[in-house]
């Protein structure tokens, strides 16, 4: 039978292997670029981060459960870094399709699409433009 004690250690270590596990499924995610599907994750991660924070506070590690938990949390943070590596690359990308979309419009308001703008998006002969070749 085991201590009370020792049944909230086994619950934190626990914890931690669940959050390590996530955050192995946020990283494939990442890599996989399925975005939604890592915001989905994220949301039961920070739930769990919530509930390990909780049940870490109400307990007194040794000093085998604290090797264990810093190790366990090395590799969380890693899988974090790596997955925030991924999310900044897509944010750039992006924000280049965003730049790229209001040049885009920027070009159609300014060159007539559909009759607008300076041109109308029909072209004139330079003779008649210019007065050139009129007697």
């Amino acid at each position: 039978m085991t201590s009370a004690r020792e049944a909230a250690s086994e619950a934190v270590i626990d914890g931690y292997q669940d959050l390590l596990e996530r955050s192995k499924r946020m990283l494939a995610l990442a890599r996989e670029a399925d975005w939604s599907a890592l915001v989905d994750q994220e949301a039961g991660y920070v739930q769990q981060v919530a509930r390990v924070a909780e049940l870490d506070a109400q307990h007194a590690p040794t000093n085998g459960e604290r090797q264990r938990k810093a190790e366990l949390l090395e590799a969380i943070l890693e899988n974090d870094r790596e997955v925030r590596r991924h999310l900044v690359q897509r944010r750039d990308e992006l924000g280049e399709l965003i730049g790229t979309a209001q040049r885009r419009r920027d070009l159609q308001q300014a060159y007539g699409a559909g009759g607008r703008g300076a041109g109308s998006g029909r072209v004139l002969p330079a003779a008649s433009r210019f007065g050139q070749g009129a007697s």
